[in-house]
């Protein structure tokens, strides 16, 4: 058999296999405290930025909220780095690049708005919300089941903040929602994954 053709088909196999697979990659820890971060910054915020300062608010939570991603991340990219075989980090990658055209769609929508009119700002807490159900749901396949819930959750935050969306937006409206569905997140993972197979670095 020609060697080159032999690569191609388990190359193949191992990205059947990676589809497949429950992605282990992220943990009930990290995602807590990340959820932690959110909810001691709505509880820091002064709760008349929204309304004095939208521009404010928006760089407070971009900030929050990269640290908040740079905290759950933070096993992952470990890992990816010192500890996965080349298949894992195909999977990796795999899982990850789902919640990539969310994320994009997040940063053009909220520099957009901010860009045309102040009094967008208070729809953009509702729309992050949102967005990040469909970025959830998108790497469903390769999580565990329940984390659908998690994404129905945000789905149901993000429509309820957007209906509500006609006065400035509290901290509350960021941090209060991502601090509760992250916690949620790492209670499906932990529940999932980590309760019944016990963690492995």
């Amino acid at each position: 058999m020609d060697h080159a053709k032999a690569l191609d088909q388990i190359s193949e196999i191992h990205k059947h296999l990676a589809k497949s697979e429950v992605y282990r990659g992220y943990r009930s820890l990290p995602v807590a405290i990340s959820g932690v971060v959110g909810l001691v910054a709505a509880w820091l915020q002064a709760p008349s930025l929204g309304a004095n300062d939208p521009a404010g608010f928006v760089i407070f939570w971009a900030a929050i909220a990269a640290a908040s991603a740079t905290i759950g991340m933070s096993e992952i990219a470990f890992n990816y780095a010192f500890r996965e075989t080349a298949f894992e980090r195909r999977k990796t990658r795999l899982v990850l690049g789902q919640f990539v055209p969310s994320v994009v769609v997040v940063a053009i929508a909220t520099i957009m708005f901010v860009r045309l009119s102040a009094a967008l700002v208070p729809l953009l807490p509702g729309l992050w919300a949102a967005l990040f159900g469909v970025a959830i749901f998108a790497a469903r396949p390769h999580l565990p089941r329940a984390t659908g819930w998690v994404g129905l959750f945000y789905f149901g935050a993000g429509a309820w903040l957007l209906w509500h969306a006609n006065a400035a937006p509290s901290p509350w409206s960021v941090g209060g929602t991502f601090g509760v569905g992250q916690l949620f997140a790492a209670l499906v993972l932990y529940w999932n994954l980590e309760r019944r197979n016990g963690w492995q670095p």
